[in-house]
């Protein structure tokens, strides 16, 4: 077939460069994904009798376990070596390097510490900012088909993109992974929010959260043998990083969903714990 059927990416990952400052579509992407997060998140809070000062604090522990998760997930997952014998790099995020598995461990210690600090059940927030989390995802991977980055395996599919700006990839038509992983998030967002504005008052505890844990991971895992290894060190194993990674987290998701099946409990009113008293709005 010829290259004329497939299709040709050359998008500049700099939107534009003001002196020093540099505006990249990855950044815009990644700061949308927690814009838009905050504004649905907001109603969702609202609409259960929380205050909008919860998301307001929820985001910036959501802000702080995203990117210091990401940024050290992927400097002990993929490159521990390197940066462990030069630390100061890691502090380097503007130089890339983020994973998304680390922000999952990330999100979910800084929810928790939310949680005890604020008075919120754990599992109630857990099945709530899943379905911004879900959104951002989408956001994420868009910004990575900017950067020219995460792709997939050579592909005869009509729908095959040929990244010019790829040094080592630039000739040959690929998977575009990154929009098949924002397309499942997107889908998944729309599932998980369709769900709370049609049920919230009837989901079982826990429920939202196990869904997206299952169906997310489940889908990382298999789109992974459609991409080209991120490390060389993977070359060599069955299963890559990204694979071994999302085993443990499906499996939390299923244990969850059967946990929820078996003995459903309903979700505390407003996320509210026993002893915690109704915030005056």
């Amino acid at each position: 077939m010829s290259l004329l059927h497939y299709i040709t990416w050359n998008v500049d990952p700099e939107i534009f460069s003001l002196g020093p400052l540099t505006i990249r579509w990855y950044g815009l992407f990644f700061a949308l994904a927690f814009v838009f997060g905050q504004i649905i998140m907001s109603k969702m809070y609202v609409a259960e009798g929380r205050t909008e000062g919860d998301v307001d604090v929820l985001t910036l522990y959501m802000i702080i376990g995203t990117v210091i998760g990401a940024r050290l997930g992927h400097t002990l997952f993929y490159a521990p070596d390197y940066y462990l014998s030069n630390p100061i790099e890691i502090l380097k995020i503007w130089e890339g390097g983020l994973a998304s598995h680390g922000a999952t461990i990330g999100i979910l210690l800084a929810l928790w510490l939310f949680s005890r600090k604020q008075k919120f059940d754990y599992m109630w927030v857990l099945d709530r900012i899943v379905v911004v989390v879900a959104l951002g995802g989408a956001f994420i991977r868009l910004g990575n088909l900017m950067n020219s980055e995460i792709f997939g395996h050579p592909t005869d599919l009509p729908w095959g993109f040929i990244f010019l700006r790829s040094t080592e990839f630039s000739q040959v038509p690929r998977h575009p992974t990154q929009l098949y992983e924002s397309l499942a998030a997107f889908l998944l967002f729309v599932l998980l929010y369709g769900l709370w504005l049609k049920k919230k008052s009837e989901l079982p505890r826990g429920l939202l959260f196990g869904i997206f844990v299952t169906v997310l991971f489940s889908f990382r895992f298999l789109v992974e043998f459609l991409k080209e290894n991120q490390e060389a060190f993977e070359d060599t194993m069955a299963l890559n990083m990204g694979q071994l990674l999302s085993i443990p987290l499906i499996l939390v998701g299923i244990a969850i969903l059967i946990k929820v099946i078996i003995n459903p409990k309903p979700a505390l009113p407003g996320g509210r714990l026993p002893d915690s008293p109704a915030k005056s709005k």
